[in-house]
């Protein structure tokens, strides 16, 4: 197996992380993927810290791999937060400058702190305050996006200029997507809609189908779901902003949060679950331009295996080109 800075730091198998997506990264998932190696993420937003231990404890039980917390800047609850670093092992936050404090709060227990960046000045910014490692997020991911630069320009800058780990993020899901970020310097690599479409997700088979059916060119960086999130850029499928411009109501349909079923306004934030109801193709179809790889719903654990022993296969092969 591919041995990095990130595997031997966070005490993983495989240099894969899954991003932890809210409402769509179930338990299911995030168990297989450190089952299989890689470091699954529990996302946070709209979760009670009740409900955030509860599901922390029991991948304790189910797993003995290594997962974290995601925490979303604009929604981030210092009591989730607390939780996560006793019991998780990484702590990551996304959507944000770096701070200093929460930081070293995230740590005071002994978990990993990580900081997803779009910037170079936002990497250099998570290492002096403290990060074990730092995510780069290329404008190609799906779901919000920080950035403006593309993975690659972004990621040459950032390898240059920082000395943590380093894992790339943004229209990666194949093995040889894989491959190449670890070739150009990564210590792994973060997925995000390859995970929307695995086996385990939460997220509802039409916007699933969706995926499937989609192509790099049909997605596209806007704001128009901003509902709950505003003046944020995310990547969409076009056909969701194409649906939701339709609708006559100020409402798309309905979402269970918590165990209580909510309206869900039309150009919500929230991407549709396997327990929403309504005009799904009018919601917030997030997906990366890494769609035009994914044709099919595999299990997580299959496509941990997969990516990390292909771009193991490729990167031998390319080494023995060049001897």
């Amino acid at each position: 197996m591919i041995e990095t800075a990130f595997t031997k730091l966070v005490g993983v198998a495989r240099p894969l992380q899954a991003a932890g997506l809210p409402a769509i990264t179930t338990q299911d998932l995030v168990a297989a993927v450190c089952s299989a190696g890689g470091l699954g993420m529990v996302p946070t937003p709209l979760v009670s810290p009740a409900r955030l231990e509860a599901t922390l404890d029991a991948l304790a039980e189910r797993t003995r791999g290594r997962f974290g917390a995601n925490f979303l800047m604009p929604f981030l609850d210092l009591d989730c937060l607390d939780i996560a670093a006793r019991k998780a092992r990484v702590v990551e936050f996304f959507y944000g400058d770096p701070e200093d404090a929460l930081v070293k709060r995230a740590g005071q227990h002994g978990a990993l702190v990580s900081w997803q960046v779009g910037s170079l000045r936002e990497a250099l910014a998570a290492e002096r305050a403290g990060c074990d490692f730092i995510v780069a997020q290329g404008s190609e991911a799906g779901g919000h996006v920080r950035g403006t630069a593309g993975l690659l320009p972004l990621l040459a800058q950032v390898l240059g200029a920082v000395r943590v780990p380093v894992l790339a993020a943004g229209g990666i899901a194949t093995a040889r997507d894989l491959a190449a970020v670890l070739a150009a310097g990564a210590a792994g690599a973060r997925l995000g809609t390859r995970f929307v479409a695995c086996r385990e997700s939460g997220a509802h088979q039409d916007y699933i189908a969706a995926l499937l059916a989609a192509r790099a060119e049909d997605t596209c960086l806007t704001q128009a779901f901003s509902a709950g999130w505003p003046n944020a850029p995310h990547r969409v499928l076009r056909s969701a902003i194409d649906a939701a411009s339709a609708l006559t109501g100020d409402v798309a349909g309905e979402i269970v949060l918590e165990g209580r079923v909510v309206p869900l306004e039309r150009w919500s934030v929230i991407a549709p679950t396997r327990e929403t109801s309504g005009k799904i193709d009018a919601m917030a179809l997030y997906a990366g331009e890494s769609v035009a790889s994914i044709d099919a719903i595999t299990p997580a654990a299959e496509i941990v295996r997969e990516l990390c022993d292909g771009a193991e296969a490729l990167l031998r092969a390319a080494a023995g080109l060049l001897r």
